[in-house]
């Protein structure tokens, strides 16, 4: 890891910057979900929906985006079920979380995702798209779900939430096979 990597790592809030674009990712082992907001972090949109191709492609796709859309920090989202323990598809997220951070040098946090998908379903189900366009935004619009969610936590809470990426996730020992 290079120093400009090391010093983003995320591991405290004011390695995390407060101003600035975010981009949220909603991770999928085929389809991301991708969200940004403005640098004011007061207004967010659906970017796109990357479908995954290759470990050296979508390197390159991610770093693209950063430099694209001048982005300073991720949020990966995190599915965590409604117990509050983590699967499988969790410690996937933190993998993807910790390659992301490695192949772009921003820091990244993880933040909780539940019910993202279902607010996106509800969201594209009162638009006028046809169930075949909202099929392949639903994985943007989820991520735009998770970029508000993140914002408006961290506005409620006055300072940084979610996870580091160096952090062993909360129900790490009670996951499911």
């Amino acid at each position: 890891m290079n120093e400009a990597q090391d010093s983003a790592s995320g591991e405290s809030s004011s390695e995390f910057p407060s101003t600035g674009r975010l981009a949220a990712i909603d991770y999928g082992t085929v389809r991301i979900g991708v969200a940004v907001c403005d640098p004011g972090r007061s207004l967010a949109s659906p970017i796109e929906v990357y479908n995954v191709r290759s470990p050296k492609l979508d390197a390159k796709y991610f770093r693209e985006l950063v430099r694209q859309e001048r982005l300073v920090g991720l949020v990966v989202g995190l599915p965590i079920h409604c117990d509050g323990k983590e699967s499988q598809k969790s410690q996937e997220s933190r993998t993807f979380a910790r390659w992301l951070h490695e192949e772009t040098g921003l820091p990244v946090r993880l933040f909780d995702e539940r019910f993202s998908t279902a607010a996106a379903k509800e969201r594209l189900r009162t638009g006028s798209m046809t169930r075949k366009k909202n099929k392949k935004r639903l994985d943007a619009v989820a991520a735009l779900v998770l970029l508000e969610s993140f914002l408006e936590a961290c506005r409620y809470h006055g300072n940084l939430v979610g996870q580091s990426i160096d952090e062993t996730g909360v129900g790490a020992d009670a996951i499911e096979d």
